[in-house]
């Protein structure tokens, strides 16, 4: 029964650091709980398209948790999900002539064509929020809410964006000095 109440007791204390822990947020249990990889392909990318790295890294992590092989179940592949018929216009778009569906496995040309994309939707709407439901949504989705004049429709592109947000928060607070920013 001691050994019992003693273990008991531990579990508890082990518990309530954990929680004090979590609440203090220090930059180690930040940078634990959410990882930045590929830090290179990060800065270079964001300084190249002028992003702050800390958002690209939080739409990265939201995107595939830093995954570089992860595809979605609508086809969306690599680091930064982007669909093969969107990075093939990308492609075009910033010179490119022979693009490959599993270029987009590499997490460099990945994250030159996402960060690309992310640029050209901020310059497009001229808002960090829209672009970012537009990243999620589709530019079409989100042109047809605005020609409505309505906000975001969809309850996940509200919570992907919320999510994004707080996330490049956390990168910016974790990796400040290591993101550049």
């Amino acid at each position: 029964m001691r050994r019992f109440i003693a273990m008991l007791v531990l579990a508890a204390g082990v518990l309530l650091a954990v929680a004090v822990v979590q609440d203090a947020k220090p930059g180690w249990w930040e940078r634990l709980w959410y990882p930045l990889r590929y830090e290179q392909i990060v800065r270079g990318h964001a300084r190249n398209y002028e992003l702050d790295p800390a958002l690209l890294a939080a739409v990265i992590y939201q995107e595939s948790k830093f995954k570089a092989d992860a595809r979605s179940s609508s086809g969306a592949i690599g680091l930064m999900q982007l669909l093969p018929d969107t990075a093939q216009g990308i492609a075009l778009h910033t010179g490119g002539t022979a693009f490959r569906v599993g270029d987009l496995y590499d997490p460099e040309i990945n994250v030159r064509y996402g960060a690309w994309y992310l640029r050209h939707l901020l310059q497009k709407y001229r808002d960090e929020r829209t672009a970012l439901a537009a990243y999620n949504a589709g530019q079409e989705n989100v042109d047809r809410w605005r020609r409505s004049g309505r906000g975001i429709q969809f309850s996940e592109t509200r919570a992907y964006v919320d999510r994004v947000e707080e996330l490049k928060q956390i990168y910016r607070d974790a990796y400040g000095n290591d993101l550049g920013g």
